[in-house]
């Protein structure tokens, strides 16, 4: 069963972020998987939605979305993601 990594991010320091996504696609690849929609702007239908974008991502399966995450590749460029940007972040299944 698929599953899916769900990102709203909120930059706030865009050239530190830029180096964080010269490295993220190389290790979402590694680890099968694919990007879905990246929206900078999605229409809001109700509440309030105070972020940079919203990144959907798609993995085979948990284990393999788990393996990404958790890996030496990602977990090194991922404090550059923490320093430069706030996230709330869920996966489904």
């Amino acid at each position: 069963m698929s599953a899916y990594f769900i990102a709203n991010v909120k930059i706030h320091d865009e050239e530190e972020f830029k180096k964080y996504l010269v490295h993220v696609d190389d290790t979402i690849e590694m680890y099968h998987g694919k990007y879905l929609p990246v929206h900078k702007k999605p229409e809001v239908l109700e509440g309030k939605w105070d972020y940079s974008r919203l990144v959907l991502l798609e993995f085979p399966d948990r284990e393999s979305l788990d393996k990404w995450y958790n890996s030496t590749e990602y977990q090194d460029i991922l404090k550059i993601r923490l320093s430069s940007a706030n996230s709330d972040i869920v996966i489904i299944e």
